[in-house]
C-alpha cells in the first residue's frame, strides 16, 4: 500500500516523499520507479526509497502502513500481537526523529496502533489519527450510489466507531443532497447497505486470496495527507483519541475531525440518538477491552 500511497501523494504535489522498507533494495527500486513516471505525469516530484529509518528525521508527516495485512479467515484483532511489536519499533523512532510530525496509522487494527502508536510516541492526541471510518464512509457512499444508481457526489455518509465489525454507518445522519437516505430506502434494504460496509473488508481479503485492499485506502491517506498538508481545515472521519468526547475517555474510535496543519483540529460530536449513542459506546468498550492485550 505505501508504494500506491506515495504514488497518489506524489500526484497531487503534496511535498517531498520518503518510502522507507526493511526488506534490502524494495524502496529504492519502487522510488525509482516512481521517478521514471514524471515523464508522463508532466510534471516532477522529489521522492527517495531507503531501509534507513533514520532519513525520516524532522518529516512533516509520518504515515505508518508497515505490518501484517490480512489473510482469509484473519480478523482485524487477530493482527494485534504481531503488529504491535512492528509498530512499537518504528513509533519509538518517530519520537525520536520526528517528534513534531503529525503520524497518520494506517494498518490494522487501526483503532487499538493508532492508541498504542500514541501512547509508545508520547505526541500530543491531536498529532496522531489513524485511517479507518474515512475508507468505511467511502465504502458505505460507493454501496449507496450503486443501489440507487445516482452519482457519488450527491451522496454525504456518515459512519462512525471501530474500523471493523463495530462500525456504524448511520442511515439517519446519511442524506443525498440533503435529504436523509430512508427516503429512499425501505428500512430492510438499507440494513442490507450497513450490513455490506461492514463486511467489505473481510468480502475483498477473501477475493484476493493474500493481502487487503490497497486502491481504496491509498485514496483515503491521500484525502487525509491533502487536508493537513494544504490546512484545508475538512471534516473527515478518522480514528481520534477520547478525552471526554461522547462521554469516552483514552480511546481512539472513528469519528468526524477537523483537520489542519496540527493534525486534528476539533473532534465534531454528533448528536446521537439512543439507539445509537449506545451502539457507539459498545464500538468502545470493545475497543478498550482489546487495550487490555497491548504491550504497553
Amino acid at each position: 500500500m505505501g508504494k500506491l500511497t506515495a504514488m497518489r501523494l506524489a500526484q497531487e504535489g503534496l511535498g517531498n516523499i520518503l518510502l522507507v522498507d526493511i526488506i534490502k533494495g524494495l524502496a529504492q527500486g519502487q522510488a525509482l520507479d516512481l521517478e521514471d513516471a514524471q515523464p508522463f505525469l508532466k510534471y516532477s516530484y522529489h521522492i527517495e526509497g531507503t531501509e534507513d529509518i533514520q532519513k525520516i528525521k524532522d518529516s512533516d508527516i509520518v504515515i505508518i502502513t508497515a505490518g501484517l495485512a490480512r489473510k482469509p479467515g484473519m480478523s482485524r484483532e487477530d493482527l494485534l500481537h504481531k503488529n504491535a511489536l512492528i509498530l512499537g519499533d518504528i513509533s519509538r523512532h518517530i519520537k525520536k526523529l520526528s517528534p513534531n510530525a503529525v503520524v497518520i496509522v494506517v494498518t490494522n487494527p487501526v483503532d487499538i496502533m493508532t492508541y498504542y502508536v500514541l501512547k509508545v510516541t508520547a505526541l500530543r492526541a491531536a498529532r496522531v489519527l489513524g485511517m479507518g471510518i474515512s475508507l468505511d464512509t467511502a465504502r458505505f457512499t460507493n454501496l449507496i450510489s450503486k443501489e440507487l444508481n445516482i452519482p457519488l457526489t450527491d451522496i454525504s455518509a456518515c459512519v462512525i466507531g471501530s474500523h471493523g465489525e463495530g462500525m456504524l454507518p448511520l442511515s439517519r445522519l446519511t442524506t443525498i443532497k440533503g435529504i436523509n437516505l430512508e427516503e429512499f430506502l425501505p428500512e430492510q434494504k438499507i440494513q442490507d447497505l450497513v450490513k455490506k460496509t461492514i463486511n467489505r473488508g473481510t468480502e475483498i481479503v477473501a477475493l484476493l486470496g493474500s493481502g487487503s485492499a490497497y486502491f481504496a485506502p491509498s485514496a483515503a491517506i491521500n484525502e487525509i495527507v491533502r487536508a493537513i498538508a494544504k490546512d484545508e481545515k475538512r471534516i473527515l472521519g478518522i480514528s481520534a483519541y477520547s478525552n471526554g468526547e461522547y462521554g469516552l475517555r483514552d480511546v481512539c474510535i472513528g469519528v468526524p475531525c477537523r483537520l489542519g496543519k496540527s493534525g486534528i483540529e476539533q473532534i465534531i460530536e454528533l448528536d446521537l440518538n439512543t439507539q445509537e449513542k449506545e451502539a457507539f459506546l459498545k464500538s468502545a468498550r470493545d475497543l478498550k477491552e482489546q487495550l487490555k492485550n497491548l504491550p504497553i
